[in-house]
């Protein structure tokens, strides 16, 4: 037993760091604790978010329209069901202007928008001779055109489908095909002497909806074009737009498309997997969300200890000051709940001015701390300044989230030297022997 004290008394120093990095390593189970507290966080608010997009109108995507033409398999009586003909526009383009609006419920919040669209185009009828139909079997009556929209819910306004200038009939249930499910759709009965004319349509569509707005390329000439004074927005799909670089704010973009660009042909019988497989669109996105920074601020959270333990070790080996491992584990849970309090004031003050006061908090915390360990206004001073500049630090790294891990790689560089330059001097065996004879 005398021989087990005689080595701790021997070892001192080298013990008290063992027990400081043991106390770091253990400060990783409240850090995951805060971890899961966010995700779970963000969870519910992801829910919600959900539940307010579907009663909005959601995420869009356009598809059509589309000439759609009904084929019998045989003459039989009882045959099976009809199969379809299904045509895409010789020309499609669509004009839209986006308004966006951010809705708020509780201390959740979604982007919303409203775009108001005009689309017109032209159809060439489907010459049947090309797909080797009988002509006989096609139930030319019972042709009409299909419109898909992902969410109706979302249509703001009567729709006036005109063709060749004549408004149509509006049905709100889509007959059966292989093609859309959700949308609108037009009688267009034909007759097979319309084989190879062609008729032009257009149409308004005023359509609300959350998140992003989608299209499918439908013609063999595709122009879409939209604005929006909202300019956080990331262009989706398989095509970039171009862009005009003299709108100061919102955006202005434009796709143009052919058919060559696309997986699948103008005409097919029957279904088409490679259809819908290429999309154009945008979201409207949100500025990162204080879940994410909060999250991305807690990654950093063993280096704070860390480097918070470092300067009181140094302070305690330069100052002559013993100091107990319960102070070091009361300012690590110290700098642990600052995550808890930026958690919970940025769901209702927002990031910014909950990072203000839950550092401040935290700094003044374990400044006014330091003062009863340091007995002195020199060291208690650099104590409140070293962890100002580290929060400051931590801001600006958040901030910078594409320069992140080179700045946090720099200031990580100037800790470790600076920590270098201070401690070259200190004998590390003779401050054991110091120890040794403070502990006799």
């Amino acid at each position: 037993m005398e021989t087990t004290k005689n080595f701790f008394k021997n070892q001192a120093l080298t013990t008290k760091i063992v027990i400081v990095v043991i106390l770091t390593l253990l400060m990783l189970i409240p850090i995951g604790m805060v971890r899961s507290l966010i995700t779970e966080r963000e969870g519910n608010k992801v829910a919600e978010q959900t539940e307010m997009s579907d009663r909005w109108g959601g995420r869009q995507l356009l598809t059509g329209p589309v000439l759609v033409l009904p084929y019998k398999q045989s003459l039989a009586v009882g045959s099976a069901a009809p199969s379809f003909v299904y045509c895409l526009p010789e020309e499609y383009n669509v004009t839209g202007d986006i308004k966006p609006e951010e809705r708020t419920r509780g201390i959740q919040k979604i982007l919303s928008y409203q775009s108001t669209m005009h689309f017109e185009g032209k159809f060439i009828f489907p010459d049947y001779k090309s797909l080797d139909l009988n002509e006989a079997l096609i139930q030319w009556d019972e042709a009409y055109i299909v419109m898909g929209i992902s969410n109706l819910q979302g249509v703001k306004n009567k729709i006036v489908f005109n063709i060749n200038g004549h408004p149509q009939e509006i049905l709100a249930n889509v007959a059966d095909n292989d093609l859309i499910r959700s949308g609108v759709m037009i009688r267009m009965p034909l007759a097979a002497a319309d084989m190879g004319k062609s008729c032009n349509f257009d149409f308004d569509l005023v359509l609300n909806g959350t998140d992003g707005l989608h299209f499918l390329p439908v013609g063999r000439q595709t122009n879409v074009h939209f604005n929006s004074t909202w300019k956080s927005v990331a262009y989706t799909g398989d095509y970039v737009p171009t862009e005009k670089a003299d709108v100061k704010e919102g955006i202005d973009a434009q796709w143009n498309i052919f058919d060559y660009n696309r997986s699948y042909t103008q005409m097919w019988v029957g279904k088409n997997d490679s259809f819908g497989s290429t999309k154009l669109g945008l979201d409207l996105l949100l500025p990162v969300d204080h879940y994410q920074k909060t999250m991305r601020a807690v990654k950093y959270a063993i280096m704070f200890i860390a480097l918070t333990f470092l300067v009181f070790f140094m302070v305690e080996i330069l100052s002559k000051k013993r100091i107990h491992p319960v102070q070091y584990l009361l300012v690590s849970f110290a700098l642990v709940l600052f995550y808890s309090l930026l958690l919970a004031l940025s769901e209702h003050i927002g990031f910014d001015w909950s990072y203000l006061v839950s550092a401040l908090a935290i700094v003044m915390l374990i400044t006014a701390y330091s003062h009863s360990i340091f007995k002195s206004r020199k060291q208690t001073l650099f104590m409140g300044l070293f962890l100002s500049a580290l929060y400051i630090f931590l801001y600006v790294v958040i901030q910078l989230e594409d320069m992140a891990l080179l700045l946090g790689s720099i200031g990580l560089f100037i800790a470790l030297a600076i920590v270098m330059f201070v401690s070259r001097n200190i004998n590390w065996y003779k401050d054991d022997e110091r120890i040794d004879k403070s502990l006799d």
